[in-house]
């Protein structure tokens, strides 16, 4: 026993010799009897110590600056607040310039296009950075949610963000309170501020304002008073695409023939998508009208939008400007497209694909079974013939439609052009079109059934849109 209390003693000897060779530290005794205990403090390393760190190094530090609106700009202007921040901490002999982060135009309920502020992020977390600040809670984010996931990610790297005009530091043990409260009500401000200038743009649309992005629309450009007016010349495509998807072409050949025109896009590229010419199609503006508030906007502070299908009132205005094409023809268009998304067989059970290699794989139904002919070649030695064959048969045979007839091909298409022939002639004076063509069935025929006897009953589209149209004239003697 004697000797475990000898060996216990001898080590806590050795172990008090090497305390005091510490250069700092501070003896406190208490009870000098049993409870005796000599207590020795060791310090904190000076670059983890928040309480003096400050006063015994130079501090890296950086100033973020922010101007979201043209009202800001004049009272406290973008280069105002990178100039002051500049001067300040280059006055100051314990900071050292570790860099100005400034963002100019972007709102502050959320990072996404803040690129700087993201920058300032980055390099804290890389260590280069002591001590930010800025001028105000909103100067450095609206959204309470955002400003809290920063703070305390800077905290934890014993970085701390000074608030000057709310007189914040977020390294004291009331910054991280005081900016959540602050941070809300700018929040909530910028929650105002929205609601404010919707409700403004609301009431535009009610007088028929309209508020329109010219700067990548084919066809229009605003004049001195902002309201659209044609440019001839890419009016000239905005018609061409349009009459393309009437004679049959899909968006994709349109694409393909713009393309071989050597015609650009609004944009300048020689480049043309399938989703810019069916977004064209659509466009109620190259008919003269105008739809306002198409997409409508679901988070002020994620600025999320989303299409509008009738979450929020919309705003049609007739007649707004000069059209491109007739309302008639846009309508025939749109009907089309209707029918392309949505082609099923006679009977309705079967939805089917638009073919835009032959027209008439549209449009020729089997009138027994309902489903749609199309085209096989013939074969005999020396001699190939095409004929139309009800697709039902042809697949599954005669039990499946027993008494669907083949068409020759040369047949169909002198039926066709009789009918077409004979309906133009009796409704805008055009006849004697002496050939078939895929794009007058394109334009002209809704549909053909063909019956068990071998006659054929032709349904022609509304020809109103015709009446004025350059289309037709493509084929008239």
């Amino acid at each position: 026993m004697a000797d475990n209390k000898a060996a216990v003693t001898s080590g806590y000897s050795r172990l008090l010799v090497g305390f005091k060779k510490h250069d700092s530290y501070d003896k406190r005794y208490i009870n000098m009897n049993e409870e005796e205990k000599e207590v020795i403090i060791i310090p904190a390393k000076e670059e983890y110590n928040k309480l003096i760190r400050p006063g015994l190094k130079r501090l890296r530090v950086a100033a973020y600056c922010r101007v979201s609106t043209s009202q800001e700009k004049q009272e406290n202007s973008y280069e105002a607040q990178v100039a002051y921040y500049t001067e300040k901490i280059r006055k100051n002999d314990k900071w050292t310039l570790a860099g100005i982060y400034a963002d100019d135009g972007k709102s502050a309920t959320n990072i996404k296009k803040r690129d700087d502020f993201k920058a300032m992020l980055n390099d804290c977390m890389l260590g280069k950075i002591d001590l930010v600040i800025t001028k105000s809670v909103s100067r450095f984010a609206r959204n309470t949610v955002d400003s809290l996931q920063y703070i305390r990610k800077l905290k934890d790297k014993n970085i701390g963000v000074i608030v000057e005009k709310e007189g914040i530091n977020t390294l004291e043990n009331s910054g991280e309170l005081l900016l959540t409260i602050l941070s809300s009500q700018a929040q909530e401000e910028s929650r105002n501020l929205s609601e404010n200038t919707r409700w403004g743009i609301i009431r535009k649309f009610e007088k028929g304002y309209v508020l329109v992005n010219h700067k990548k629309f084919m066809g229009y450009i605003k004049d001195e008073n902002c309201r659209l007016v044609i440019v001839p010349e890419e009016a000239k495509v905005v018609k061409m695409i349009f009459d393309l998807y009437l004679q049959g072409q899909s968006s994709h050949q349109i694409c393909r023939s713009l393309e071989a025109a050597g015609i650009k896009t609004v944009t300048g590229k020689e480049k043309w998508h399938s989703s810019v010419v069916l977004n064209m199609l659509s466009n109620e503006k190259y008919m003269g009208d105008v739809l306002l508030q198409k997409t409508s906007t679901v988070d002020f502070l994620t600025k999320k939008r989303v299409i509008n299908k009738g979450y929020v009132p919309q705003y049609f205005v007739k007649g707004n400007h000069e059209a491109i094409v007739s309302i008639d023809e846009f309508e025939q268009v749109q009907r089309e497209r209707s029918k392309r998304n949505g082609m099923s067989y006679e009977n309705g059970s079967v939805k089917k694909r638009y073919s835009s290699k032959y027209a008439l794989s549209n449009v020729l139904f089997c009138g027994e079974c309902g489903y749609p002919y199309c085209r096989v070649l013939w074969k005999k030695p020396g001699k190939v013939k095409a004929v139309w064959r009800c697709k039902n048969r042809l697949k599954n045979g005669p039990k499946a439609c027993k008494n669907s007839p083949s068409i020759d091909e040369g047949v169909l298409h002198r039926v066709i052009v009789d009918a077409i022939n004979d309906r133009l002639q009796k409704e805008i004076g055009i006849f004697n079109i002496l050939e078939y063509s895929d794009s007058l069935v394109y334009l002209l025929i809704e549909s053909v059934k063909i019956h068990e006897s071998g006659k054929l009953e032709v349904r022609l589209k509304s020809l109103e849109w015709l009446h004025n149209s350059d289309v037709i004239k493509n084929y008239e003697l």
